[in-house]
């Protein structure tokens, strides 16, 4: 049996390949999908992204590319400033079944971001908090989704 997303322990090493592709796996990623990078910094996990252009075959799209995407991911840390606005203008390019992957500092890493700031403002943007997972050593990933009714 193959490990999944949800049976992987949300733990620093817990950056193992899931089913190939690296930390990446967890997010759920396949072949083709279009993901765009917002929020990139020098700080950003470069082995994350590497997996994720493995698995979706294709570079990461920047905040210029002004298509549809299937994927946002979104590096946020406290004080990059307002979240709420910050997530509306992330999911301005997604699809209907879009998604937004956050990616904030894990707790005691600089810039953590409290998860009730989280809980908080993804509502207020228009979306759901399902899940959150260890993406690397030091961020982790909180998968972000419009509401059934909306898509």
């Amino acid at each position: 049996m193959v490990p999944t997303a949800e049976d992987a322990d949300p733990t620093d090493a817990d950056v193992r390949t899931v089913g190939g592709g690296g930390a990446a796996a967890k997010f759920g990623l396949r072949p083709g999908q279009t993901v765009q990078e917002l929020g990139w910094d020098e700080d950003s996990d470069e082995e994350l992204r590497d997996s994720i252009e493995s698995i979706t075959g294709s570079a990461l799209l920047d905040e210029d590319y002004d298509g549809v995407v299937d994927v946002v991911l979104l590096w946020y840390r406290d004080g990059d400033g307002d979240l709420v606005d910050t997530l509306v203008d992330a999911i301005g390019p997604l699809a209907d079944s879009g998604l937004v992957w956050l990616l904030t500092p894990k707790l005691g890493r600089d810039g953590h971001v409290e998860s009730a700031d989280i809980s908080d403002a993804a509502p207020t943007a228009g979306l759901s908090a399902t899940s959150t997972v260890s993406a690397s050593r030091d961020w982790q990933g909180t998968r972000l989704v419009a509401p059934r009714a909306r898509r």
